[in-house]
């Protein structure tokens, strides 16, 4: 697992597979997503390489409810008792009570499809607040709930208007290029989630898969909700 600094207050956690990321403010931090059942170790030797202690993580806020980001919130969850939060539609999803949303893959999807699901399952894992469109979450001076459906039904952002930092989940990649995520339930519903993404104006995007992009940001993320419209 590398760790990245994207900002000085924020950290990509990059995994076989997917990312999470760190944001800290002050002694307290917020863990984006979690990686795969397999990741807690390496969330917490990241955070204690850091200068942290993993019990300073105060919650896990997960954007939706696929085994790449929410493998690891319950082992790190029971061990430091961390507050997970997700959105209301895909928190079944999470705590195992419903099945995981079957995708309608594009031609060119299905092989990247394929070895996605060589991922481990995620085990069920608690989910302690549900999440709605808007909510404020606690940390980074006001980040906000953004409800992005279209990956899944459940799938959001998280935004933080005061530093400007947009955590997309899969509502947008950035691999190779910025573009709307793959494996789509409703791919209206995804280009309407990231054409709503796209202004708000960012200054650093950070996505479930790809690099964070730290210039330019904005004009890039409504040049991509532009082309794929």
């Amino acid at each position: 697992m590398d760790v990245i600094e994207v900002l000085p207050r924020l950290h990509m956690l990059r995994f076989r597979i997917g990312q999470a990321y760190l944001w800290r403010d002050g002694a307290e931090l917020t863990l984006i997503d979690s990686g795969d059942v397999d990741a807690a170790a390496g969330i917490e030797r990241a955070v204690r390489g850091l200068g942290a202690d993993p019990a300073s993580v105060r919650r896990i806020v997960l954007t939706h409810g696929h085994r790449d980001h929410t493998g690891s919130a319950r082992e790190f969850a029971d061990r430091y008792g961390a507050e997970v939060l997700a959105h209301r539609l895909d928190a079944p999803v999470i705590r195992g009570t419903a099945p995981v949303p079957q995708p309608v893959l594009l031609d060119w999807e299905i092989p990247l499809y394929e070895h996605a699901l060589t991922v481990p399952q995620a085990p069920p894992a608690p989910v302690d607040r549900e999440l709605e469109d808007g909510d404020e979450l606690g940390f980074g001076g006001g980040a906000r709930v953004v409800h992005v459906p279209g990956h899944t039904d459940g799938s959001i952002a998280v935004h933080l208007p005061r530093h400007g930092v947009l955590f997309t989940g899969d509502a947008v990649a950035g691999v190779g290029q910025v573009m709307p995520g793959v494996f789509n339930v409703d791919r209206g519903a995804a280009l309407a989630s990231m054409r709503r993404l796209a202004s708000l104006a960012p200054s650093t995007v950070c996505f479930g898969h790809g690099d964070p992009v730290t210039g330019d940001a904005a004009a890039v993320l409504s040049a991509a909700a532009d082309a794929a419209s």
